[in-house]
């Protein structure tokens, strides 16, 4: 039951880090944001189980608050930003394609070096797929570091967060409902945030690429 059960979350995380990936080779903020959908969608899926295994209504209550958050409402913001502005496609990366999948390898390959090792004691049966979780936190953190638009980075930032939540259950790491419903709400007041902040970029400059602002000085 046990081996079964770490099947089905190794395939379940590799999902989520295929979603990362995909990410790296979109060209438009459509599928970006379908991506993260998806991802977070899983995620959720794991906060369930965790419902299923121990229940309890606020623990319950967080999972819903999250697929509210993640999968319902910061989604639908992107969309409406992406609409609003006519964002149909990524601006540039710093590094293409090719070399970008390079770093991803290489990421994903030091993730599986000697130096995560010990992360895997926490949960010896579910290794393979926490330090799938860990290459997932690195190639989101790439993914912030070489997009030049601000709502890939957004996007970015937040598949982080899912590679975090996923690498908490994976590895056993307990939190309490009450917080995960605070992160909940942290999460959905920093997309309104975002989006409202990216609007008025987008207004000022007429583009969400960051390097159109590194020539701004304070007045």
């Amino acid at each position: 039951m046990i081996s079964d059960s770490s099947q089905i979350f190794f395939f379940l995380e590799v999902l989520i880090f295929a979603s990362v990936i995909f990410m790296h080779l979109s060209e438009k903020n459509y599928s970006v944001v379908f991506l993260y959908a998806l991802q977070s969608f899983i995620v959720t899926v794991f906060l369930f189980i965790a419902v299923v295994e121990n229940f309890s209504w606020m623990l319950f209550f967080a999972a819903l608050a999250a697929f509210a958050v993640k999968v319902v409402m910061a989604p639908y913001f992107f969309r409406r930003l992406i609409l609003k502005h006519q964002l149909r496609f990524n601006v540039n990366t710093y590094l293409k394609k090719p070399l970008a999948l390079v770093v991803v390898a290489i990421l994903t390959a030091l993730t599986y070096s000697h130096f995560f090792a010990p992360l895997t004691q926490l949960a010896p049966q579910n290794s393979n797929a926490i330090l799938l979780a860990i290459a997932m936190m690195l190639t989101s953190l790439f993914l912030i570091i070489n997009r030049q638009g601000a709502l890939s980075q957004m996007v970015g930032v937040l598949s982080l967060e899912n590679a975090i939540v996923s690498f908490a259950f994976l590895a056993g790491l307990e939190e309490s409902p009450s917080s995960q419903l605070g992160i909940m709400f942290d999460i959905a007041i920093w997309v309104v945030i975002a989006t409202v902040f990216a609007g008025m970029v987008y207004k000022q400059f007429g583009s969400l690429n960051v390097t159109a602002m590194k020539h701004l000085k304070e007045e």
